[in-house]
């Protein structure tokens, strides 16, 4: 299949944002798309078998339309579930997941406890205790789902207040501080969103020597470094600087947040995939 030298982002709503703006700023003269998968949200509540199969049908379409030389799924719950099945299907095709990032947090932290906040999936799933069980096994991991912060981000965020999001996000740092928690490890990308509202939740509370950790950085140098190395091949391609196009799954009319989404990411205006 014929590359147009794009790279497309996909999550399950918005939560992917920040991790294409982290790429944009290493590859600023590379054509990133993003596609929220309104349709499919949230994926935190779904089986696997579900999710399977909504994360084929989504990368087939996605590939059809945009020809792209790489995909970063930006949903921890998605890469988790579908990253296998997605690289066997597509074999030609390199696709990047976002992993939580355990292992730094639990490299990181000075009291021996970190806290791992997700989506029910992501919780629950075995792939998570994996990790846990390789880079944080000298250290205590409290995993703590919050699937309503996610429907917070996607539908209410806009319009909130930052009274409103510190008032959403407490419970759950509150829970994760009082276990002595110094490490918390947003394994939502919709959570990136929240970073801020966290950070001031846990200042207000007394933490001491807190830090908030994710993965969108790692993400973005690896691929980097992947598309450095597909632009020197034989048969390299070209990547162009064209402003990224913003696609949902829906069937229009669009909900009007979506387009203050695209606006605040430089996006173009939303379009059925």
């Amino acid at each position: 299949m014929n590359s147009s030298g794009s790279i497309v982002f996909f999550d399950s709503g918005v939560g992917g944002l920040p991790y294409l703006a982290q790429a944009r700023s290493l590859m600023p003269g590379t054509t990133l798309h993003y596609i929220a998968d309104d349709a499919g949200f949230p994926y935190g509540t779904k089986t696997p078998i579900q999710l399977e199969a909504i994360l084929l049908d989504r990368v087939r379409r996605l590939r059809a339309r945009f020809l792209p030389s790489a995909l970063v799924i930006a949903c921890n719950t998605a890469s988790q579930i579908g990253l296998d099945i997605l690289r066997k299907a597509h074999p030609d095709f390199p696709i990047i997941g976002t992993v939580p990032a355990i292992k730094p947090a639990a490299a990181s932290t000075l009291s021996g406890h970190i806290g791992v906040i997700a989506t029910e999936r992501t919780v629950i799933d075995p792939y998570i205790d994996d990790l846990i069980a390789r880079y944080a096994s000298e250290v205590e991991v409290v995993k703590l789902p919050a699937q309503d912060l996610v429907t917070f981000v996607e539908h209410r965020y806009l319009a909130s207040s930052a009274e409103e999001r510190r008032s959403a996000v407490q419970p759950y740092i509150r829970r994760l501080l009082d276990q002595g928690v110094d490490r918390i490890v947003l394994a939502c990308t919709h959570f990136l969103h929240l970073e801020k509202d966290i950070a001031d939740c846990a200042r207000a509370m007394g933490a001491k020597d807190f830090e908030i950790v994710d993965s969108r950085v790692g993400v973005a140098k690896r691929l980097a470094q992947m598309i450095d190395g597909l632009g020197k091949a034989d048969d390299g391609i070209v990547f162009h600087g064209e402003k990224g196009r913003f696609m949902l799954t829906s069937d229009p009319p669009f909900n009007p947040a979506y387009e203050e989404w695209a606006q605040r990411f430089d996006l173009l205006s939303p379009e059925l995939l």
